[in-house]
């Protein structure tokens, strides 16, 4: 019998999302309004998020902040509005806790115009003091609530999840039986208390950075044939994207392998998947996988395959400079292709593989990469 696609609810009294995350920011005002009773000038210590106090931990593969602590103070009045627009930031969260909201990134910069002298000078000065808050309370901005405009990608494959909705439902369905060809699109928050995983027929997630690389391995049937989870990463990957990826590789032991173009800027999509981003270095612990494996395109298969390519960029040549002195690239095989791309100049995308058709890349490339990789068997 045909399963009818159709998703399961249940009634569920709503959880209070995260409540305890709130407890460090009220906290934090309690702290500066002691001193402020007690005569003292206010201050807050956080730690330095700078270049020399971020370094990459080789035993975890992910990027941590260091020791060296920072001061902010009302002494000087730049210090005076940084902590108004901290503790303004703050009361608008819990007030957004109180009446059960979300505000994205940028409409929280908007609500600070009627802050007065609170206010942000521009959307990058919010989402930095954003991440500030994060490290001084050990959370998320998630758990505050807050949510940039886009949500994470999408995920097509044999993965049953039970997902709550903002009204309470909790609804369970495939993630390949019960959605569009679209799949499943991930909301802001991946967390335990939104998705639950209920159990999964795959073997392995393919990362891709590419929509039209999901369509063709969807299209041609490779999740089904191959027993995997087909993952969209949207190029650059969102941190919720990210954040669920870990938990599938976690918590259903699912092996991650990430699949982009092959050029400078796809190997730092892999990185940031892998091992986190410095601008992330302090939740990079909760956002990186570093069991992910690179499968490719990589400048090897650009000559073993003869795809098309396109020269490199002065651009693209700095950037490959740049990652041979990074961390994330010291391995001798990563060494090795970024070597041959600078020497050869070339780079290329992932649907250069559709030179020999619209099946090669699920009936030759990837079984032969997976395969290499002791994913597949041949």
């Amino acid at each position: 019998m045909v399963r009818k696609p159709t998703p399961r609810s249940t009634k569920s009294s709503a959880p209070v999302l995260r409540a305890e995350a709130l407890r460090p920011t009220i906290d934090l005002a309690k702290q500066v309004y002691q001193q402020l009773l007690d005569g003292e000038i206010p201050r807050m210590r956080l730690p330095l998020r700078t270049k020399q106090n971020i370094a990459f931990q080789m035993r975890e593969g992910v990027w941590r902040l260091g020791r060296a602590m920072g001061t902010r103070s009302a002494r000087k009045q730049d210090g005076a509005l940084m902590l108004l627009r901290t503790f303004c930031l703050v009361d608008f969260i819990n007030e957004m806790a109180a009446e059960n909201k979300t505000s994205t990134l940028r409409e929280l910069y908007y609500i600070s115009e009627g802050w007065k002298d609170g206010k942000f000078h521009s959307e990058d000065e919010s989402n930095l003091l954003i991440e500030d808050l994060e490290v001084l309370c050990e959370r998320l901005r998630e758990d505050f609530r807050l949510h940039p405009e886009e949500n994470g990608a999408s995920v097509i494959g044999d993965l049953t999840l039970r997902e709550r909705n903002r009204k309470g439902l909790v609804k369970t369905f495939n993630c390949r039986d019960d959605v569009g060809d679209g799949g499943y699109a991930l909301p802001f928050n991946v967390e335990k208390e939104k998705i639950e995983f209920v159990k999964t027929g795959a073997k392995f997630i393919i990362a891709i950075e590419c929509g039209g690389m999901v369509d063709r391995l969807a299209e041609n049937g490779f999740d089904e044939e191959n027993e995997a989870l087909l993952l969209h990463l949207k190029g650059q990957p969102a941190r919720s994207t990210r954040r669920f990826l870990k938990r599938l590789n976690e918590e259903l032991k699912l092996p991650v392998v990430v699949f982009t173009d092959g050029d400078p800027w796809s190997f730092r999509i892999f990185a940031s998947v892998a091992y986190g981003a410095i601008k992330t270095a302090h939740i990079s612990h909760y956002l990186a996988t570093p069991a992910a494996e690179f499968l490719g395109v990589t400048p090897s298969d650009i000559e073993t395959y003869d795809l098309p390519s396109d020269k490199l960029t002065e651009q693209d040549v700095r950037a490959l400079q740049a990652e041979l002195t990074d961390p994330r690239f010291q391995t001798a095989e990563w060494r090795s292709e970024i070597e041959l791309m600078l020497k050869n100049g070339k780079k290329a995308e992932q649907q250069s593989l559709a030179k020999y058709g619209l099946n090669y890349v699920t009936e030759k490339y990837l079984p032969e990469k997976l395969a290499d990789m002791g994913i597949l068997t041949r």
